[in-house]
Order: structure tokens, then C-alpha cells, then sequence
């Protein structure tokens, strides 16, 4: 029980210090990187978290332009809260759609209501009563715009939207 609270805490000071970084004029460091790679790194921070939680991946071969760091964080908070409001099993799923890449992350739950779609991402809102800080969607936000992207939800779908490499 120790060592699950010092992980839930570390992840919530992480949150703040990321959020706080951002929100001072962060510029993130970026670079290419698989998508798999990002996602398989943030399941594997979140393993005693999930347990025997049924996730599907598939982002195919995609790669993004972000910081790895900041990104990882993102995803960790995303597949967190899909396991702490949600109903498994959650699907992860990335593709490109334009000049844009698409990540979504989704659980089969009742989803946030439709009054609360916008708040669900200001800093402290929490829509639930399950256990948190109502930090880490702000967090999500925060990171996404720094890197000129956009995060929506829609029911228990949340979408992350990021600029795609421009091919020639």
C-alpha cells in the first residue's frame, strides 16, 4: 500500500511540476518519435496501476513530432483516468486524418456528460468522486496546446490532436 500511494503521489507532484513548467512558457524539446514506443513506455509506468486491465493497441507505424518526456505524461494521464472512471477494455488508436494525427484513447464507461466536457480539463475540476486531484487532464491540455495540438472528449473517448509530419 506504501509503494502504490508514493507512486500515485509522484505522479501527482510530476503533474504539477509539468503543469507549471507549460503554463510558465515551456517550449518542448521535440523530436521524432514512434508512437508505440511512447504508448508501450506509458503502459509499462502504469502496469501496477492496471493490472489485469484489457487494453488493445494499435497506432500502427506512426511517428510524432513531440517531447518524449512531456508526451509519455500525456498518454500516462489519459489510459490513468480511462482506468480509474472508466470500464475496460480500453482501446488506444492513432491514424492519420490530414494534415493532423489522431490519438484517441477510449473505455466502454458511461463518459463524461456533456455539461462537463469543457471543465473536465481546467486545473482541480474533477467529474467524479473516484480518488484524484483533478490535475492530470489539465496536464493533458497543457502539454497537447505547447505542442499545437488539441484535446476533446466525446463520452468516454478522449482525442488528442497533434500536427503530422508534412510529406512530400
Amino acid at each position: 500500500a506504501v509503494v502504490t500511494e508514493a507512486r500515485r503521489l509522484e505522479r501527482m507532484l510530476s503533474n504539477l511540476l509539468q503543469l507549471t513548467r507549460v503554463e510558465t512558457g515551456l517550449v518542448p524539446q521535440r523530436e521524432w518519435v514512434p508512437l508505440d514506443e511512447l504508448v508501450g513506455a506509458a503502459l509499462t509506468r502504469l502496469e501496477t496501476v492496471l493490472g489485469t486491465t484489457a487494453i488493445t493497441v494499435a497506432v500502427g507505424e506512426l511517428e510524432i513530432e513531440v517531447d518524449p518526456v512531456l508526451f509519455e505524461l500525456v498518454l500516462v494521464n489519459l489510459i490513468e483516468n480511462a482506468v480509474k472512471h472508466g470500464t475496460p477494455p480500453i482501446a488506444i488508436t492513432a491514424a492519420r486524418r490530414g494534415d493532423r494525427i489522431a490519438i484517441e484513447i477510449a473505455d466502454h464507461g458511461v463518459g463524461v456528460a456533456a455539461a462537463d466536457r469543457e471543465r473536465v480539463f481546467d486545473k482541480f475540476y474533477r467529474a467524479s468522486t473516484a480518488p484524484g486531484a483533478g490535475l492530470g487532464l489539465a496536464v493533458v491540455r497543457a502539454i497537447v496546446v505547447a505542442h499545437g495540438g488539441a484535446a476533446t472528449v466525446d463520452g468516454a473517448r478522449f482525442t488528442v490532436e497533434l500536427p503530422a509530419a508534412v510529406t512530400a
